[in-house]
């Protein structure tokens, strides 16, 4: 006798699976039949997380699924900042689940970045705010970044130097300066974010800034920036001026 047989209960799970399962429905509507015969534009955001999720849970459909996870986010943006404790307890969406989710966001995040550093330069606020926008604009924790470059402004090296909270995790600057040694670098540009407040200097990041730049002034490394992202936009302390007045 087989498990299923043993116990009823298991039976009526599986038939309302069955009653509601993608599987179940005309082929042509099914969306990964319809990505695949059509394109991953014609699907909607929940369809696209169904395709992700495989299955649904029982009485209900991974597409509905989908959008369940789109209402608790609020959208596929809100879904790639989220912290992982947001992930937590949504029923229908255990470890594995949660793990091919997690990793087809970030994937997508990593999409916009450039492909190749080699070929990367920053040579203006606009091209700095670009570059490091797309690296640290919708993360749930603080990241402090620094590109490391050469005299003509290319890239040499990107280092996430410190995550969590700025003003607690100080970044400390001998890794910063050790770095700069090792890739022999002639300036570098300093980023962190702010991942829910405004795009504005705190008087940690002032002091942060003026101790980096006494660091580097006697090994001729120059400071050319140091940027802040948020949602709302991005604070240059250079346009601002205030690595003059540090």
């Amino acid at each position: 006798m087989s498990s299923d047989s043993a116990h009823p209960t298991n039976q009526v799970a599986k038939s309302k699976r069955a009653k509601s399962g993608i599987a179940k429905w005309p082929e042509d509507e099914r969306p990964r039949e319809r990505l695949l015969s059509r394109g991953s534009h014609a699907l909607t955001d929940a369809e696209l997380l169904a395709i992700l999720l495989r299955v649904g849970v029982t009485g209900k459909s991974a597409v509905e699924l989908g959008r369940e996870l789109i209402k608790h986010f609020g959208s596929v943006q809100a879904m790639t900042s989220a912290p992982l404790a947001a992930w937590d307890d949504i029923k229908g969406v255990g470890k594995a689940k949660r793990a091919q989710l997690l990793a087809a966001l970030e994937l997508g995040r990593r999409a916009s970045l450039p492909a190749t550093r080699e070929k990367i330069s920053i040579k203006s606020t606009h091209q700095a705010t670009d570059y490091f926008s797309a690296r640290l604009r919708g993360l749930p924790d603080e990241h402090f970044r620094v590109a490391y470059l050469n005299r003509q402004g290319r890239l040499l090296d990107d280092a996430l130097i410190a995550e969590g909270t700025v003003d607690i995790v100080r970044p400390p600057i001998r890794t910063i300066i050790a770095r700069a040694l090792q890739t022999n670098a002639s300036a570098l540009i300093a980023a962190h974010n702010h991942p829910s407040g405004a795009a504005e200097p705190s008087e940690s990041d002032k002091t942060l800034t003026r101790d980096l730049m006494s660091a580097c002034a006697p090994l001729g490394i120059k400071i050319l920036d140091h940027l802040i992202v948020s949602e709302s936009g991005v604070f240059s302390f250079a346009d601002a001026g205030l690595l003059d007045e540090l």
